[in-house]
């Protein structure tokens, strides 16, 4: 096969993973506007915002953030995708890493998973005990609320793939060298305990949905579908306002010095290879 047929078929392939949508990239264009107006109101007004993603693997989490954060400034939308607990962090309070990495003025956080990690993995994998995960799921809401009532705007998604759609993601994930990086050990494991997580699951949904910190599910098959969905959701939940942009004045650039010399040393430059 042609390397030309390959990139087709990618290309074909890509496309039949996230789903049509009409007028997708006009609307996504659309959207990244308004985020960008929301930053600009974020910035202004010092509001802080908590953003959750969690999920089931391969539902599309990373695929809807990198659309939120693509085209907005890492000083104001920050990604926390914190790795397993350090041995240190196993001995702190649970909550106090997340803690650590809530937003100051004039920042969104968006986690990629977040403290609910110990309702779901931690409690299906036994890296905490099952009275760990219940007390965890009481304290949650409250922990929500005292968030919520010092200013912070919080959201939480929870994004759903039915079993066939999470199946066929896993394997073309492992027959694409591209996507391999993204087939964990724990994915595999959440493959195949399925239904240990859907009860884990519904209970965490259940038990920590509320009115100050209410859970969002997001149908997510259709990808394309679910970011749009997702992206909207978000901007019509936070009262942000469209600032007016004042255009800095360039001035005029100052004039070449008479006594300025061009350097013509050798430099090093990347070969031409476009």
């Amino acid at each position: 096969m042609s390397k030309k047929r390959e990139k087709s078929d990618a290309a074909q392939s890509d496309e039949s993973d996230t789903g049509k949508v009409n007028g997708y990239e006009e609307r996504m264009d659309k959207l990244v506007i308004e985020l960008a107006h929301l930053q600009a109101w974020v910035k202004k007004s010092g509001a802080r915002i908590v953003i959750i993603f969690e999920g089931r693997d391969a539902a599309g989490k990373g695929g809807i953030i990198k659309r939120i954060t693509e085209r907005v400034s890492p000083r104001v939308f920050r990604v926390a995708a914190l790795p397993a607990p350090s041995d240190r962090e196993k001995t702190q309070m649970y909550m106090q890493r997340y803690i650590a990495n809530l937003p100051a003025g004039g920042e969104v956080v968006i986690f990629d998973r977040s403290w609910y990690n110990r309702a779901g993995v931690d409690r299906v994998m036994g890296f905490c005990s099952d009275k760990k995960a219940r007390r965890f799921l009481e304290l949650a809401p409250r922990f929500e609320a005292a968030i919520v009532e010092s200013g912070t705007i919080l959201l939480k998604y929870f994004l759903t793939v039915s079993e066939d759609e999470q199946e066929r993601r896993f394997r073309r994930r492992i027959d694409d060298p591209v996507r391999q990086w993204k087939l964990s050990p724990m994915d595999v494991v959440s493959y195949q305990k399925w239904w240990d997580y859907s009860r884990a699951y519904n209970d965490m949904l259940r038990v920590t949905d509320s009115e100050h910190a209410p859970w969002w599910i997001v149908p997510s098959d259709d990808k394309k579908r679910a970011r749009i969905n997702c992206i909207s959701h978000i901007l019509q939940s936070i009262p942000y306002e469209r600032l007016k942009f004042d255009p800095p004045d360039l001035g005029k650039r100052q004039k070449r010095p008479s006594d300025y010399i061009e350097d013509t040393s050798p430099r090093r430059t990347v070969p031409d290879v476009a």
